[in-house]
């Protein structure tokens, strides 16, 4: 999966916007956000993309 694809699919499933953010930062290999920060929805997306994966895409909508 490319990035832009990820993104566009997420857009239209409407994806909870936390876990966009965590899976493009995961994706780019982007540091994490502070820990106060963090939220359920952005380390499941973070890790998600690191994987390059789309798998829990409908979890989060």
């Amino acid at each position: 999966m490319t990035y832009y694809e990820g993104v566009k699919k997420m857009e239209e499933m409407g994806v909870n916007d936390n876990y966009i953010q965590g899976w493009v930062a995961g994706f780019l290999e982007n540091p994490e956000i502070e820990e106060q920060r963090k939220t359920e929805a952005y380390e499941a997306g973070y890790e998600d993309g690191q994987d390059h994966s789309d798998a829990n895409f409908a979890n989060f909508c």
